[in-house]
């Protein structure tokens, strides 16, 4: 799907729609992608209902042939350390579903709906190898989506335990994800990680080096979608 892309945007002209959440994410994606004219760069607000009406607003007034949700977030102990960046291979919304005296259980067990939004797997693993390429840490795998923030070793071990392979955690893949797949279009998540997800240590966090390491990687996403 990666070359379909590719091959289309070249036909059409059509763009890459960027979603961040606040303003220093997407400073940190513009800086990366050097002013290139077919990246729009988006700062949508926190959480997956913001990301989804600011992805669905951009994608309602122009045309796009692929749409990326990227920003900082927490990354999985024995996974992603910080500093790291995370290539979704699933978009996943790790809370929506339902608390049951046996436990939680996802929209998918209730019956209304998936919690998983497949990426361009192909592409995405494209952007993976290039970010290893030019010397900067990164691996693939499920990036969830959560309305609270994990601040505890109970819960964080929960999301692992809900999610196998759970590499990092953010507030608006999911809601980039279901506009993107609304609008027919493939999606993307970058996340570059600034703190381990688990109990919650401001003074651990490293946000500078993951806004550092957001801007690197746009760089990368450029060489890829040439």
């Amino acid at each position: 799907m990666g070359h379909e892309i590719e091959a289309s945007r070249e036909q059409t002209g059509l763009r890459v729609l960027v979603i961040t959440a606040v303003p220093a994410e997407r400073d940190a994606v513009l800086r990366g992608l050097r002013g290139d004219g077919r990246f729009d760069v988006v700062a949508g607000g926190v959480g997956p209902a913001a990301a989804a009406a600011s992805a669905a607003k951009a994608l309602a007034a122009a045309e796009y042939g692929l749409v990326v949700s990227a920003g900082i977030g927490g990354g999985f102990p024995g996974r992603a350390e910080i500093g790291s960046l995370v290539v979704a291979d699933a978009i996943v919304a790790a809370d929506l579903g339902a608390e049951t005296p046996e436990g939680f259980r996802s929209v998918d067990e209730l019956g209304f709906g998936s919690s998983r939004i497949a990426v361009d797997a192909s592409l995405a693993a494209r952007l993976t190898e290039a970010l290893q390429r030019a010397g900067l840490p990164a691996l693939t795998g499920p990036v969830l989506t959560v309305s609270t923030v994990t601040g505890t070793a109970a819960t964080a071990s929960e999301l692992a335990a809900r999610v196998p392979g759970a590499a990092a955690e953010a507030m608006e893949g999911f809601g980039v994800a279901v506009a993107a797949r609304d609008h027919g279009l493939p999606a993307l998540e970058l996340r570059a990680i600034s703190n381990a997800v688990g109990p919650r240590d401001r003074e651990a966090w490293r946000i500078k080096e993951a806004l550092d390491a957001l801007e690197a990687a746009g760089a990368i996403l450029l060489e890829v979608l040439r």
